[in-house]
Parts: C-alpha cells; structure tokens; sequence
C-alpha cells in the first residue's frame, strides 16, 4: 500500500456535547468526509456521482476528542469485492488513536436500485492506489 491517505479535521462548536468532547455520533461524519476526499482524491470523480450505499458502519471509541483537539483521519481499503467494498478508518489525535472504524460501502446501480459491479475508472483507481492490500 502506498501512504495511507490523511483528511485534517477541524472541530467545530456544534460538535460538542455538553461535558466539550466530540458527539459519539459526529464521527461518522468525520467519517463521511474523509471518505468523500477520498474518493474525489483518489479516484477522480466527485462522490456525490458515485452510487454508494453504506451496508455496515461500526466505530470503537478510545478516547474523547474535546475542544482544541486537530483530529485527522487516517483511511484506506481493506478489501475491494465485486460490488461492495471495507473501508477502515483511525482517527488520531496527537498521536493516538481517538478511535476507530470500518464501513462496508455497496456500489449500486441507480437505475434499479441493486448492487452492481464496480466499474472500471472506480476499480482501478482504488486497486492502483492500495496496490495488493486490497485486492488480495
């Protein structure tokens, strides 16, 4: 595998509860948005054009992330399957892990709603920039 990809995440206020840690349910949009550069980064289309479905999310939480905190999110592809694919994900902040994810994503056909094959300029973008690890 190449350098993982990073996305730089800022903390905004509205991500706060009321003890100034993170909301257990904001990561996923950390998340989502690091998955969005992703796959504007690496594969070169803009994800809103990409039919994706999120089958599976699950995050293990180590530590808070507070006010002040410079999280970034560190992801790449596990593995890359006919029509569906595990992306994992670390969030760290200061050098430790914050916490921790895996997403299966679904690539879907938009016209009748069912899974479909990844098409090309997906696959190999993704297969180039994970080389083996992914595919294997």
């Amino acid at each position: 595998m190449t350098d993982p990809f990073t996305v730089d995440i800022s903390v905004r206020y509205r991500d706060l509860d009321p003890l100034n840690h993170v909301n257990h349910a904001v990561y996923a949009s950390y998340f989502e948005a690091a998955r969005t550069d992703y796959l504007e980064a690496v594969v070169g289309i803009a994800a809103e054009n990409i039919s994706f479905v999120i089958a599976n999310l699950e995050i293990d939480y180590e530590r808070p992330i507070v006010k002040g905190d410079e999280p970034e999110v560190v992801l790449w592809v596990s593995r890359l399957g006919d029509s569906s694919c595990t992306m994992e994900y670390e969030i760290h902040v200061d050098g430790e892990v914050a916490a921790t994810a895996e997403t299966t994503m679904v690539h879907i056909d938009p016209e009748t709603k069912r899974p479909s094959p990844f098409p090309d300029e997906i696959r190999e973008p993704i297969e180039s920039f994970e080389e083996p690890s992914a595919t294997a």
